[in-house]
């Protein structure tokens, strides 16, 4: 008896099923929780389609909304339907005392038919039971009313675009008509969705012959520079040549490329070569102008690299010995090579290849931009002499004025830069126009000359007395100021 007794002790111990204590309600919801999560785990590994299609069921066959929002209108029924039993029921010690009787509409018949996901009925079955009338644990989001169709059923190509801009993954493969090909890249275009034109750029390319492809993208610019971008980055070039060809623009593309191609030829001759041949090329005739500066650009620092390499190599010319070259002429900018014919042949006459006014005449330079680089060549070898000539003009009556096309104030700071005495800067600080910039650069120059005469023209006493604490104390500066104060007329108050 006794050993019956510890049999039966021993069973009820040991048994899955226990009863009911306040202390154990949080256990049971957090074990419902961590089961409606097993089931979205699984349903997430198994079903290929989205959440959105997941959580669309139709009962009767029109769109009712998410599973959640069923949940929540069943456990409303349910509640209801428990209105009449026994309260001792409804307080009972477990927690499925309060499981309905019968789930309506779900049955073993809809499940076998393909009504119901086998998931989603374990999913309602066990937020059933997590529903205790006094907390619902089942999420309540509402989905737009645009979005309850099943899966199944067709997308359109507006509604395919759509959901590809929200980032769903969505088959193209239904689409097989050129029309409604077509139509789906036209509502991609209108979408301004760069990925999503060129993921319908790519289906479409791998589903439709070229010429076909080719034809319909001429009326489709937006589509076509999509295209072309994509496959410039992918590196498919017989692709894109066949389009371009297709397009007429390969004539151009292949000018552009073969005329970029001297970039990778090394040798300076086979390079000039190529340059004059490019000059046949039909490119417009501004493009064609700027191939025929750059072949005789070419063509000019040859002859000049030639000559200079000698004059250097035999010591004959002076200034290369002083100044020896840091780098060769060829192939060098045309700025470049004007800063180097101003530094290296300034002197020679006009006829000469390497003679400044000869380059500027040849590639019609503009006044400023001669006058800046040859300023700032002659400069650096503080040749002040050609500087004075660089800006010296002379009217019809004889009589010269210096004039700079450039500004008097550019021309101090390069003469600064390059470390011009004192008397080549306030000689030109005298040229700026206007009093306050003078004043600034002479003061910051040191140009005190320059500035005792602005303040003696201003005949602005205050600021005279207050520069003569600048000057150096026993100074030429301080007694021409001292000259100017005491010659300087005070003001009568009558």
């Amino acid at each position: 008896m006794s050993r019956a007794r510890a049999d039966e002790e021993e069973y009820w111990h040991s048994s899955k099923f226990r009863a009911f204590t306040f202390d154990d309600e949080d256990d049971e919801l957090s074990q419902l929780k961590e089961s409606k999560r097993a089931v979205n785990s699984l349903r997430d590994i198994v079903d290929d389609d989205d959440d959105d299609d997941l959580e669309r069921v139709s009962w009767s066959g029109e769109p009712v909304g998410s599973i959640s929002w069923s949940i929540k209108e069943t456990a409303c029924s349910s509640a209801s339907s428990l209105d009449g039993r026994d309260s001792s029921v409804q307080k009972g010690s477990s927690s499925y005392a309060a499981f309905p009787k019968q789930v309506s509409s779900y049955s073993l018949s809809s499940f076998f038919k393909g009504e119901v996901h086998y998931f989603d009925m374990l999913y309602l079955s066990l937020s059933a039971l997590s529903d205790t009338g006094v907390k619902n644990y089942a999420p309540e989001l509402r989905r737009p009313k645009a979005e309850y169709k099943d899966y199944s059923s067709d997308w359109s190509p507006r509604d395919t675009v759509r959901r590809m801009q929200r980032g769903k993954v969505c088959s193209l493969e239904r689409f097989r008509s050129l029309q409604d090909k077509l139509v789906l890249l036209d509502e991609a275009v209108v979408g301004h969705d760069g990925n999503v034109i060129t993921a319908v750029l790519i289906f479409l390319k791998r589903t439709l012959r070229r010429e076909i492809l080719f034809r319909e993208l001429e009326v489709r610019q937006v589509a076509l520079c999509h295209l072309i971008h994509f496959l410039k980055e992918t590196g498919e070039q017989k692709f894109l040549l066949d389009l371009l060809r297709r397009l007429c623009c390969f004539s151009l593309f292949l000018q552009l490329s073969q005329y970029r191609e001297h970039l990778n030829i090394q040798d300076v001759e086979k390079r000039r070569e190529f340059l004059k041949g490019c000059i046949g090329l039909p490119f417009s005739a501004e493009d064609i102008s700027h191939i025929q500066d750059h072949y005789t650009l070419l063509e000019r620092q040859i002859i000049i690299e030639a000559n200079d390499r000698h004059l250097e190599s035999s010591g004959q010319s002076e200034l290369f010995r002083k100044y020896p070259r840091k780098a060769s002429i060829l192939n060098m900018p045309l700025v470049t090579t004007l800063f180097y014919s101003c530094f290296y042949h300034y002197t020679e006459a006009e006829g000469t290849f390497s003679s400044p006014s000869n380059l500027k005449k040849t590639f019609k330079i503009p006044d400023k931009q001669y006058v800046l680089t040859a300023l700032a060549a002659r400069a650096k070898l503080r040749a002040w002499d050609d500087v004075d000539a660089l800006f010296t003009t002379k009217n019809w009556l004889g009589y010269t004025k210096k004039k700079a096309p450039i500004g008097f104030h550019r021309v101090v700071e390069i003469l600064q830069r390059n470390s011009a005495p004192v008397q080549v800067l306030q000689e030109y600080v005298r040229l700026v126009e206007d009093v306050e910039t003078r004043l600034n650069l002479a003061t910051k120059y040191k140009c005190h000359d320059v500035v005792i005469e602005t303040y003696r023209d201003l005949k602005d006493r205050i600021q005279l007395t207050a520069y003569k604490c600048k000057v150096e104390r026993g100074s030429a500066d301080e007694e021409k100021i001292n000259s100017i104060l005491n010659n300087m007329v005070t003001p009568t108050f009558s």
